[in-house]
């Protein structure tokens, strides 16, 4: 039987190298019958692992891209446009949701705000005229007010414009 079981994993490796979706499924279909001792465990554990850092990269993405639009918006506010105003939108939604469906990312956020605020930096600094030494060097916004629905730095409180 042991030998068995080693051949089922060196397949299952040779399976999760050549085709991953299908190595999924096997996977999928061991678990539901409860076929413990033919799972490729150690695989498992690394794609279960990916999936968290995943979770984790996607806020750390979607935070740097809003806040170099937030940057944008605030430094360049004669350059305002519609699509700055809806990637600010697009992102908030989007963090709002991953927050939601990950609660356990939510103490992370003082942090990959910290982390994203420089990507955010580099965001500006490519894609308008503004130098790095024309922006903040610490992130001037709260987590609250990142995530706020309304809050559009230096904006004036009448956003219709851009509705």
């Amino acid at each position: 039987m042991s030998a068995e079981i080693e051949r089922s994993a060196s397949e299952m490796q040779n399976l999760y190298e050549a085709d991953f979706y299908a190595w999924t499924q096997e996977q999928v279909r061991l678990l539901q019958q409860h076929a413990w001792t033919q799972l490729d465990v150690a695989n498992l554990i690394e794609e279960i692992e990916s999936l968290g850092r995943q979770q984790r990269q996607e806020l750390v993405n979607r935070l740097g891209v809003l806040l170099g639009h937030l940057l944008k918006w605030e430094f360049q506010a004669e350059a305002r446009s519609k699509s700055w105003f809806a990637t600010i939108r697009e992102q908030r939604r989007e963090i709002l949701e991953l927050l939601q469906e990950n609660p356990s990312l939510k103490p992370y956020l003082p942090e990959a705000i910290k982390k994203d605020y420089l990507a955010g930096i580099d965001l500006v600094v490519r894609e308008t005229p503004l130098r790095y030494r024309d922006l903040p060097s610490d992130c001037p916004y709260s987590s609250e007010q990142i995530l706020a629905e309304t809050f559009f730095p230096g904006a004036s409180s009448d956003l219709s414009e851009w509705q």
